[in-house]
């Protein structure tokens, strides 16, 4: 199946042909015929486009508390909506399937107005669109377009996200995300590098700009690796930032993981350790509100 493309924002040109992505901090370099690092942002013909705009491959009715989110229009049904791509490389995903897929030829999708996305979402009596399963940056323009007709219909919007973005393109987005739920990978640069193939601070950049400038209502989620993310100097580092730039009262969810996709070094992560650091967290640190998943 040959997909509708559709016309890309935060882009440049370059010489013969090549193209310049500006959405995040990788500014792929793209030649006549290729893509992203998130295999759906594609230059034609020297003009970027997007592949995903349209066509998402995952909808679904979620709780809200599933995004996780426990802070926001709690007990209410949020429409969840992903496409294929994203624009780091964690060798953890769990969610590969979507993250490191791309669209093919041979197979069929249906294309999905952002209006109709407003439209499902209503008649199911969901209180707000989700952008979740992969990355939603990769298909910003997309976001933005649902985001419109969701608040068009008095639905809230929620952004589940990696938030690995520039300002510029975060500048528009963000702020119509009416809540965020961000995953931060870890807390060193050392990590994302070697874990996320990315890097941590423009992460910390696109979440105190959505808390602090936009104002928006922002949860965190850190994934728990043993022995790669859990030490106690990463998570007071973590929970120093979350403190002194976010603010004490932010949500936190600390989650296990389990092997998968490219790496299984670590084992599943032990209840105990999730308890001993949302007890840190609580008792030692005071946070209001700290939350484990992945528990079941």
């Amino acid at each position: 199946m040959e997909l509708k493309v559709h016309p890309a924002r935060w882009w440049e040109k370059e010489g013969e042909g090549k193209v310049r992505c500006l959405l995040c901090p990788r500014k792929c370099l793209i030649p006549d015929g290729g893509c992203g690092v998130c295999a759906v942002r594609l230059n034609r013909g020297g003009e970027l486009v997007s592949q995903s705009y349209g066509y998402p491959v995952a909808l679904q009715i979620d709780p809200i508390e599933k995004k996780p989110l426990r802070h926001f229009l709690p007990r209410s049904a949020t429409f969840s909506i992903g496409t294929l791509g994203c624009n780091l490389k964690c060798v953890f995903c769990q969610n590969h399937h979507l993250s490191r897929g791309a669209y093919q030829k041979r197979l069929t999708y249906r294309y999905f107005e952002p209006a109709e996305i407003a439209q499902l979402a209503k008649r199911h009596g969901c209180a707000s669109v989700s952008f979740t399963y992969n990355e939603p940056t990769v298909f910003g323009e997309y976001v933005i377009d649902a985001a419109d007709a969701a608040h068009e219909l008095g639905l809230k919007t929620v952004l589940v996200s990696n938030a690995y973005i520039n300002l510029e393109a975060a500048k528009e987005i963000y702020p119509l995300m009416d809540a965020a739920n961000i995953d931060v990978k870890g807390f060193s640069e050392a990590y994302y590098r070697e874990m996320c193939g990315g890097t941590l601070k423009p992460v910390t950049d696109a979440v105190e700009f959505y808390r602090n400038t936009v104002g928006g209502h922002v949860e965190l989620t850190y994934l728990v690796i043993p022995g790669k993310n859990d030490s106690d100097k990463m998570i007071d580092d973590y929970l120093d930032w979350v403190e002194s730039r976010l603010g004490i009262d932010t949500p936190l969810h600390f989650t296990a993981y389990h092997p998968d996709y490219q790496y299984s070094e670590s084992p599943r992560t032990p209840l105990e350790l999730l308890y001993k650091i949302q007890n840190h967290a609580l008792a030692d640190r005071n946070f209001p509100n700290v939350y484990l998943g992945n528990i079941c």
